[in-house]
């Protein structure tokens, strides 16, 4: 059988898929030659992260494919129930990425406490003549420790995000429709470990509380971080989006910054992506990744063994 890994696998996936008869094809096929390629090859099963697209138009195109698999959590760039409908199963790795996604929610919270969004701007310009005036604009950092993180959406990713502003020695409150309750773990290098339970409160009870607010939701339909739930929240507030672009509202977002209710943000998704907006782009005060969350070495590895191990299971089952 063949596969098609359009947006890339680790090599020790594909060692291990190889050693079972598996095909396994890493060009990276652009999106308008993608049927095509899928149909020529007679590729069975595609591999996608958040890049390639499979929705209706591809699977309807491509008779031959007999399962769908995304590396990484979301499946908005799979139309699932069409799949499911033509007797494609749609397989995803929930459980891979979540610590690199939570570890890069704190490196933007970092970057934003201790002004290095602006920092690593204007050092290289200005550093050898204006060192002194640089030093004077960012010596009033903060320290994350004893603030309150609101953590929006309390799955994988945000209990992972929990378990990092934890151990940091943050408050931690969390809003989550779906949950009323987190068990935390924090395991430690020589095998103790402690239990906190996080009880879920009202998003606008989080809104007023947090001094930072950290979104890890699935993609939705419209914003839920709006004009109105920026006026809620403490002057001053961190925001960090690291789920799906529109679920902050990026034209809100900008005049909540221009008038200095949030005091940072630090985002790795973006309305339009893959062409973010330059207004964003450009602000000073927004720390700016390219929707890196799940790139990781670490969690690559695991992605690809996950998808690996699910798809020897279904096709090698003798």
């Amino acid at each position: 059988m063949k596969i098609l890994a359009n947006d890339g696998i680790s090599q020790q996936a594909i060692d291990t898929l190889s050693k079972v008869g598996f095909e396994v094809i890493t060009t990276k096929v652009a999106q308008n030659q993608l049927a095509d390629f899928i149909n020529k090859e007679q590729v069975e099963i595609l591999l996608v992260r958040s890049a390639t697209q499979a929705k209706k138009d591809l699977i309807e195109a491509c008779p031959s494919l007999k399962l769908i698999g995304r590396g990484g959590v979301g499946l908005d760039n799979i139309d699932v129930k069409y799949a499911q409908e033509k007797g494609i199963k749609v397989i995803n790795t929930p459980n891979a990425s979540s610590y690199s996604v939570a570890e890069l929610t704190f490196a933007h919270l970092f970057n934003g406490v201790r002004f290095l969004y602006d920092a690593n701007r204007n050092m290289p310009l200005e550093g050898d003549t204006h060192f002194a005036q640089l030093k004077k604009n960012y010596a009033k950092g903060q320290e994350l420790r004893g603030k309150t993180l609101g953590i929006i959406g309390l799955g994988r990713i945000g209990k992972a995000v929990a378990t990092i502003a934890l151990g940091l020695g943050m408050k931690v409150i969390a809003h989550d429709p779906h949950h009323e309750k987190a068990t935390i773990t924090l395991s430690f290098f020589d095998g103790r470990s402690l239990d906190f339970d996080i009880y879920t409160i009202k998003k606008e009870e989080l809104l007023k509380q947090a001094d930072f607010i950290t979104l890890h939701v699935p993609a939705q339909k419209d914003a839920i971080i709006g004009e109105h739930e920026f006026q809620q929240m403490k002057d001053g507030v961190g925001i960090i989006n690291l789920s799906r672009g529109g679920v902050v509202d990026e034209d809100a977002l900008l005049h909540a910054l221009e008038h200095g209710k949030v005091a940072f943000a630090g985002l790795d998704v973006y309305r339009n992506e893959p062409t973010p907006s330059i207004k964003i782009l450009m602000h000073p005060h927004i720390s700016l990744s390219p929707h890196i969350g799940a790139s990781t070495i670490e969690a690559q590895e695991r992605i690809g063994d996950e998808l690996a191990e699910q798809i020897i299971k279904e096709f090698k089952k003798n």
